[in-house]
């Protein structure tokens, strides 16, 4: 085989495989949950502008599968912090987009084997944060979903328009009986991170939110121990699926 052979024989098989799966979250550390192999995890900072920026300038590349993954709050009462919800439709304005059946079945399958309390329903992304139970209750009976998040609504649109597999899965953080602290809303960098110098300029400002934090940190902490148990599943389950596609 001459090496010219040999370079387009590469470069066709390069051209041949699968892309990795794209993984979208709002926080570097849901996006920490799932780092490995076949996998490409994009943080947005909880910040839409910049997430449709980022999928904008991704269009080119290739990926195999879309996912949104992280946190999400409760539109459900029966809800709780760590469950996890796998998401049969994703509510954006007045559109409604399926999730891919095998891929989100795998989904659930694979978490309820981790120990999760895995539940179907549909997702509303929302450009803004839900901080209050009255946002909350406006949600559930607008859109019929059961819960609410900033990133699955952008994450489907790019995979409808890019033809690829979307699936969705977020662990509850917020109940939707309770609010989160304003700060809550402002303490995210560009980058995902957590801002510590605008929490604690928050609270010397308003020292009354303290209660509120403490119960939404214990609240994302149950549901991080989800996210942690079910990030290493994406790459390999969703190789599984594709190869069967």
């Amino acid at each position: 085989m001459t090496l010219v052979q040999s370079r387009r024989r590469e470069a066709a098989r390069i051209a041949a495989a699968p892309g990795p799966v794209l993984v979208v979250t709002g926080m570097r550390r849901e996006a920490a949950c799932v780092m490995g192999e076949g996998v490409a995890p994009l943080c947005s900072g909880a910040n839409v502008a910049q997430l449709r920026e980022q999928l904008e300038r991704l269009k080119e590349r290739r990926f195999s599968a879309v996912v949104s993954f992280g946190l999400a709050g409760a539109l459900d009462y029966a809800l709780r912090p760590g469950d996890i919800v796998i998401a049969d439709t994703v509510v954006a304005g007045e559109a409604r987009h399926a999730t891919h059946g095998r891929f989100s079945d795998a989904l659930a399958e694979g978490a309820a084997a981790r120990g999760c309390k895995v539940v179907p329903g549909a997702i509303v992304g929302v450009d803004k944060p839900a901080m209050d139970p009255a946002a909350k209750t406006f949600l559930r009976e607008s859109a019929q979903a059961h819960a609410v998040d900033m990133e699955s609504h952008l994450a489907a649109g790019f995979a409808r328009e890019l033809g690829l597999p979307f699936a969705v899965l977020r662990a509850i953080s917020d109940p939707a009986a309770r609010a989160l602290p304003p700060l809550a809303a402002k303490a995210l960098t560009p980058k995902g991170d957590i801002d510590g110098r605008i929490v604690a300029r928050e609270l010397i400002r308003a020292p009354h939110q303290i209660g509120g934090l403490i119960l939404a940190g214990l609240d994302s902490r149950a549901a991080f121990v989800s996210l942690s148990r079910c990030g290493p599943l994406l790459g390999p389950l969703f190789r599984l699926v594709l190869a069967d596609l």
